[in-house]
């Protein structure tokens, strides 16, 4: 009676715990990662106004309450944009029809990108006007909030033989959160940092919760 008895709390207690622990790991997954915050204390995307690829004009207000990406691309490139793009697709089709998120594509060659051809560019991602924008404007303007708002440095893509060497031709995706701070920043020519984007935004959707 004593082994059945001493074998009956062994199992209860082994039960007890297996319940413990899986009640805490629940908890823990759902605690949110705390993301870091970018740049100087207080430091924040400031206003902006650019056109998109429908022709209608784009500003911070519209993102508000939004958790949104950034990059920068030109249309007619052929070195590093078509392989960010492809990857920034798989952002777009994860978080597809959910309002709370957004991308913002901004050119860095506005002479050649019209609305036109931003248009037709958006078309080969079946990009959706209303969570993904591709986005042109004033050539400062455009480079001013590369550097100052989103803090993206320039960098030359030696293998575009025509392009400016001040081209914002960056291969980051910046992760911008509802209160317009910067939290994260990924290379967005690699498959694993698109994937911890992806699960960033996951988490960083849950501090809103």
């Amino acid at each position: 009676m004593k082994n059945k008895a001493s074998i009956f709390l062994l199992v209860f207690f082994m039960l007890l715990g297996i319940a413990f622990l899986s009640f805490w790991y629940f908890q823990y997954k759902q605690i949110p990662k705390r993301l870091p915050t970018f740049g100087n204390p207080g430091h924040h995307v400031e206003a902006f106004s650019f056109t998109n690829q429908e022709g209608k004009t784009v500003t911070d207000k519209d993102l508000e309450g939004k958790i949104y990406v950034v990059e920068y691309f030109f249309t007619t490139c052929e070195g590093i944009c078509p392989r960010m793009n492809e990857n920034m697709s798989q952002v777009y089709q994860t978080f597809r029809g959910q309002p709370d998120v957004a991308i913002l594509s901004h050119t860095v060659d506005p002479e050649t990108d019209t609305v036109e051809q931003l248009k037709r560019y958006s078309l080969k991602f079946d990009a959706n006007p209303a969570q993904w924008n591709f986005v042109t404007g004033d050539k400062m303007e455009l480079y001013k909030m590369a550097i100052n708002s989103y803090l993206v440095t320039a960098v030359e893509d030696t293998t575009q033989k025509d392009v400016m060497p001040d081209f914002i031709h960056s291969e980051k995706f910046v992760l911008i959160d509802k209160e317009k701070h910067i939290r994260g920043s990924y290379d967005g020519t690699k498959e694993n940092e698109v994937k911890k984007l992806i699960e960033d935004i996951k988490e960083l959707r849950k501090e809103y919760e």
